[in-house]
């Protein structure tokens, strides 16, 4: 997963910064429930776990489960309080051959420099049947997202993530189809002042990426707009269901 490396650094802007509130995290278990069948004891991968936030949701909305995180960044994995968190990447995971029900991976996608080879290592682990679920902002498809609003210069990095049809393509080699696209609208702050407040920009891909003039210039807008706009900040992701 190559786009940026979380270091310490990264690594503790990301945990500081990218904490899910409850209510955006909720707002989640519809849409996974939607294409998680539920099961006695389901086995779950989160690929790309990061600190591990997903890794303990998982493990609470799903009772019973057994949930793996595998992460690249030992930095992240330092960070990660879920008890089962393993060194590893999307081109090679950890697991046995048919070992999970499922996969998730949230925010990823566009880290992982070899789309082909992870399609491939999914195909492995994820038993006949079971879901990949892709939680991302895809490119071209930005604008259900705040940060991009006021800082407009960073679309040009999402334009380099991979589009829907590019993970489509690479699936499908491995025999993957499309089962579901939709988005998800989540609260991610409370209001655009408390987003403005807690932003640490190498906490953010699209962010770190940009020129420290065109950072600057954006922070600037955001917190021209986060004194009148009181409103919470509500932000729309996609989820990608591969089968």
């Amino acid at each position: 997963m190559a786009r940026i490396a979380y270091d310490t650094t990264a690594a503790a802007a990301f945990e500081a910064n990218r904490h899910l509130t409850d209510d955006a995290v909720a707002a989640w278990r519809p849409a996974l429930a939607r294409h998680l069948a539920p099961r006695p004891g389901p086995r779950l991968l989160d690929l790309g776990a990061g600190t591990g936030r997903w890794a303990r949701t998982l493990t609470a909305w799903y009772p019973g489960s057994r949930v793996v995180a595998v992460e690249p960044s030992p930095a992240m994995r330092d960070r990660c309080t879920h008890p089962d968190v393993r060194p590893g990447h999307a081109a090679d995971i950890p697991l046995p051959t048919a070992d999970v029900d499922a996969a998730w991976l949230s925010t990823v996608i566009h880290h992982v420099p070899d789309l082909p080879a992870a399609a491939a290592e999914l195909r492995r682990v994820v038993r006949p049947g079971g879901p990949v679920l892709i939680r991302s902002v895809f490119a071209g498809r930005h604008h259900g997202i705040t940060l991009f609003r006021h800082f407009p210069e960073a679309v040009r990095v999402v334009d380099t993530f991979p589009a829907v049809a590019d993970v489509e393509a690479a699936f499908a080699v491995h025999g993957f189809t499309t089962a579901a696209l939709e988005q998800v609208p989540q609260v991610t702050a409370a209001t655009l002042a408390a987003a403005a407040t807690g932003l640490r920009r190498d906490a953010h891909t699209p962010l770190r990426l940009l020129t420290d003039d065109e950072y600057a210039t954006g922070l600037a807008r955001l917190q021209r707009a986060a004194a009148t706009d009181t409103g919470p900040v509500v932000d729309t992701f996609d989820l990608l269901v591969l089968r």
